[in-house]
């Protein structure tokens, strides 16, 4: 084969190129750890907090601000950044990053997923002496649940794709199969980064998938077609609070 797609085809087909040291499996598994440490972060920070404010029905604004600008700082901005800080080059680093790109989706989803909860059933639970913990833990939270999925698939998802950026700051992951490709002259290692490429969007696209699977497991068949029509409403219920 030749040209740089058939190059690419021929380096993932070399089984040297997946289990030798700091090949593809090495790789994947730092990728893999990264993102599920940074979507686990963002998971600790944002869901809190979004779970609160949609509660209290306060804060729609400060979702939107919060949103806003995380989704303006650039990724590689605080990958080059952070370094600096205490946290230094390496994985730290990279997984506080992601975790700032993992939060606007589920800060958002975590609050218009409680916002979202059927009215009737948080009175009737008020008037049965529920506190206000117990509404939204035995209520609004499990009425939630298939906003906070669509929240992690998205950020998962996100995360996914960016963590190839942490290897400009020496993080690892599967961005370390493209950036040694650029390494080499185009003639020879093109068909590796086209190759890195390919993993790291296989493996956007399969989390995609699972994670879709996952969200609709955990939605009851009548809450499906209710999100259909409340979808529209979304930016609605956060921007008025």
């Amino acid at each position: 084969m030749s040209g740089p797609v058939g190059q690419a085809v021929l380096w993932l087909n070399d089984p040297l190129n997946w289990t030798n040291p700091g090949g593809i499996l090495d790789r994947l598994g730092e990728h893999l750890g990264m993102s599920a440490a940074a979507v686990l972060l963002g998971c600790l920070v944002a869901w809190p907090v979004g779970l609160w404010l949609g509660h209290t029905g306060r804060g729609g604004g400060l979702v939107v601000l919060v949103s806003n600008v995380s989704l303006a700082i650039p990724t590689l901005a605080l990958l080059t950044i952070l370094p600096l800080t205490f946290l230094g080059f390496g994985r730290p680093a990279v997984v506080v990053a992601l975790a700032v790109f993992a939060v606007p989706p589920l800060l958002a989803n975590a609050y218009t997923g409680v916002r979202q909860a059927d009215p009737e059933a948080r009175d009737a639970a008020r008037g049965m002496g529920f506190s206000g913990g117990q509404v939204l833990r035995r209520v609004e939270l499990p009425l939630a649940v298939p906003y906070l999925a669509a929240g992690f698939r998205t950020a998962t998802v996100q995360v996914v794709a960016t963590a190839a950026l942490a290897s400009f700051v020496n993080g690892g992951g599967l961005g370390q199969i493209i950036r040694a490709g650029f390494g080499l002259d185009i003639a020879a290692g093109g068909g590796q980064i086209i190759a890195g490429g390919l993993l790291v969007a296989g493996l956007a696209v399969l989390a995609e998938l699972l994670l879709a699977l996952v969200e609709r497991l955990v939605t009851p068949r009548h809450l499906r077609r209710v999100r259909r029509r409340a979808g529209s409403r979304a930016a609605d219920a956060i921007a008025g609070g």
